[in-house]
């Protein structure tokens, strides 16, 4: 069972799925959905467009560069068949899935970093600026302190233990 790679989107396309254009020159394209084949139709580049490997990778969104890739690599080279060189390659997948998923869990966490605290001073300066909606006028006139909400409120352990049971 060979399994082929989508030309526009780099996703899998399995035996029996998906479209095979042959151009006039002999080159082979296959493309995994209808969505992959218009767009090739429509000659678009699958770097830019942003739902595709091609544009992820180029953006660094997804890892480029692994060790772990090496072993997805196409071989066309035919392999004696082995009992015990199958056995430690299918044991030897399993550990390479873990790593590779570990891996891209801290790519993932290392992207997403700073985007917490920028996310909160975005939100920060958006209720800065539109608190009139928040508040009528007349309150923040009679009370200044709510133009700039700063509350900071320190919930004990007794406090937390005593919701917990009220939930209950």
């Amino acid at each position: 069972m060979r399994l082929e790679k989508c030309w526009f989107c780099s996703s899998t396309v399995y035996p029996g799925h998906g479209i095979q254009f042959v151009r006039n020159d002999a080159k082979i394209f296959r493309f995994c959905r209808s969505k992959c084949h218009k767009n090739f139709k429509m000659k678009r580049n699958p770097r830019k467009v942003k739902w595709t490997k091609a544009y992820r990778r180029l953006h660094a969104k997804d890892m480029t560069q692994d060790s772990t890739f090496e072993f997805e690599r196409k071989r066309n080279r035919p392999e004696r068949y082995d009992r015990n060189l199958a056995e430690n390659t299918l044991k030897a997948i399993k550990t390479i899935d873990k790593v590779r998923t570990a891996r891209q869990d801290r790519h993932h966490e290392k992207r997403m970093k700073g985007k917490r605290i920028k996310d909160q001073k975005e939100t920060r300066k958006e209720l800065v600026q539109s608190i009139h909606m928040v508040k009528a006028p007349s309150v923040l006139v009679q009370e200044p302190s709510l133009t700039m909400p700063k509350i900071k409120v320190k919930v004990s352990q007794q406090q937390v233990e005593e919701n917990h049971a009220m939930e209950e």
